[in-house]
């Protein structure tokens, strides 16, 4: 439901560029551990729009890996469906549990009842671990009439969504002791997910109404990274997943609103299965990484617009910013070029159809 644009005429440039820069790279990373920074087995991991998708796929992945799951979803039908996969899924059937809240996470003060279900649920305890992967894309020409309207729901699911669950489950987790510990025991650190787009590292025309969304997801997350810093006593670890397109349900939704230059400018880049994306977002998540990508391509995006985001690492991250910073010189000139050369061969968007 997400887009990685092609940049099939740059591919030379990238090649040279990126051989030069990443093979000395990658034989320096051979010296970084492999611990796993998210352990799940015996954990409990809470998902958001886990019914379908990419969603479904990570949650039967983690079950897999011994987690106790809890899936979020507003159809209670699909949420069933999704559920006993994910106890078909499960690494330790005796021992693991599973279950399903329905909720709408468009409805302003909905994550504060999912989470009081869930620890209920869970015995009294907050999960341990939060992915919010509920999100839609609305892709319309900010010119269409109906964009305004898309771009607030996109908002709605998509940022707002997202930003009530971390606000109501870091109020759990940061909740101060009744009775101090004096010297507490180290703690496995808690997780709060967020799942943007690589749309949100480069815009692309016609995802007026879905962009900001997951641009805003970024700008959350790196505030938040650095105001868990005044709570050394209870570490939490923020992490942005970045996708690309994936066939699921709701690409399908997606395409039937997608205007027809935005087919164009993304025909090249095959979508991604739902199990695909998930368990390379699920292993960068296992390394530690901050933003999570699930393609070279979209490595290369994350790298080339990181500003003041937290680095995976230091030196792969700088040697390959440095190194976009003369592709996106080639990579924008060839994508305006080809928009330019479409509003030539169409004319005026509003003459015409703009859909595929």
């Amino acid at each position: 439901m997400d887009y990685l644009p092609s940049l099939s005429t740059t591919s030379v440039i990238i090649t040279t560029g990126i051989l030069g820069a990443v093979i000395p790279v990658v034989a320096i990373m051979g010296f970084f551990g492999s611990k796993n920074h998210m352990p799940v087995e015996g954990r409990t991991v809470l998902l958001t729009g886990a019914s379908e998708g990419m969603g479904r796929s990570a949650a039967i992945q983690l079950a897999a890996k011994g987690a106790h799951v809890i899936i979020v979803s507003r159809n209670v039908g699909r949420l069933e469906e999704a559920l006993a996969d994910v106890k078909a899924a499960a690494k330790s059937p005796a021992t693991q549990r599973f279950t399903y809240i329905s909720a709408d996470v468009s409805e302003t003060g909905y994550a504060a009842r999912v989470i009081a279900e869930a620890i209920a649920w869970n015995g009294g305890s907050a999960p341990d671990i939060v992915w919010c992967l509920a999100g839609l894309s609305t892709p319309l020409l900010w010119t269409d009439p109906a964009a305004p309207a898309a771009a607030r729901h996109n908002m709605d699911v998509n940022y707002f969504g997202a930003a009530d669950m971390s606000h109501a489950i870091l109020r759990e987790w940061l909740e101060p002791p009744s009775v101090p510990t004096p010297n507490p025991l180290p703690q496995e650190p808690k997780h709060i997910i967020f799942t943007a787009s690589v749309v949100a590292f480069l815009a692309i025309v016609g995802y007026g109404p879905y962009t900001p969304s997951k641009w805003a997801l970024r700008g959350l997350a790196d505030t938040l990274a650095m105001e868990l810093n005044l709570y050394p006593a209870t570490p939490v670890r923020v992490h942005v997943v970045y996708p690309a397109t994936i066939t699921s349900p709701g690409l399908a939704r997606e395409n039937q609103t997608k205007p027809a230059v935005t087919h164009e400018l993304e025909k090249d880049e095959p979508p991604e299965s739902p199990d695909t994306v998930a368990r390379r977002a699920i292993t960068g998540l296992e390394r530690g990484h901050y933003n999570v990508t699930v393609s070279f391509l979209g490595d290369l995006l994350r790298c080339g617009i990181m500003g003041g985001s937290v680095r995976n690492n230091w030196l792969v991250d700088t040697v390959l910013g440095w190194v976009m910073s003369l592709i996106y010189f080639f990579v924008m000139r060839d994508l305006n070029g080809r928009v330019l050369g479409w509003a030539r061969k169409h004319g005026h968007p509003g003459l015409g159809e703009t859909k595929a």
